[in-house]
């Protein structure tokens, strides 16, 4: 029976952000603020820095944590974003090790709480974009009776499929959507760090 441990998840989130800052900005450049690598990088590294200081003894501890972090490190939308994703995760997290159930009722737990705090919906050309479609791909894995790393395999591939779904999209929300039509043919930095956050999950399965 495999599962996850969230601290490891998130150091293994924080790793991934940290190799693919540079890309994050380059893709905020061209239709944000340009500073999405660089704010992903500092929240996530203080998460791990939080982590190496008091590791939490609870899964939904350590993700309570890890979104109360964001919240404070991150800049622009992406802090109370990634911030509420995970401390609706937590509150639906039990004491236990995370494994195919837990860890799909977590993620969509996570996601709903971002959908409420951006409103977000499909087509929108945000992070929701590729979420979406790995927290479905985690519901049919564990209708399945998939195994969480092959659930979760599932989950990477959906949530890539979404994020480079996203070049052709027109953006309906965020600093995005000022652009208008100009705002086409490029790939959304937020969905692209959402794939980061699912493969992440995927490297911490033990």
């Amino acid at each position: 029976m495999t599962d996850l441990d969230p601290i490891r998840w998130m150091r293994e989130f924080a790793s991934l952000v940290d190799e693919n800052a540079d890309r994050l900005t380059e893709l905020d450049a061209a239709i944000g603020d340009a500073d999405h690598g660089s704010n992903m990088r500092r929240g996530t590294a203080a998460v791990v820095a939080a982590f190496d200081e008091a590791a939490p003894t609870d899964p939904a501890a350590a993700l309570k944590q890890a979104g109360m972090v964001l919240i404070r490190s991150v800049g622009g939308a992406s802090g109370p974003l990634y911030g509420t994703f995970f401390l609706r995760a937590a509150a639906a997290c039990g004491e236990n090790a995370l494994g195919t159930a837990d860890f799909a009722k977590v993620f969509r737990a996570g996601l709903d709480g971002v959908v409420a705090r951006g409103k977000a919906e499909a087509g929108d050309k945000t992070m929701f974009d590729a979420l979406a479609p790995a927290a479905d791909a985690l519901d049919e894995g564990l209708t399945a009776g998939a195994d969480l790393g092959d659930a979760l395999d599932a989950a990477v591939a959906a949530a890539e499929a979404g994020c480079a779904a996203t070049i052709p999209m027109q953006a309906r929300k965020g600093r995005a959507s000022y652009l208008g039509e100009r705002s086409v043919g490029h790939q959304d930095p937020g969905a692209t760090s959402a794939v980061l956050l699912v493969r992440a999950a995927r490297g911490a399965v033990r």
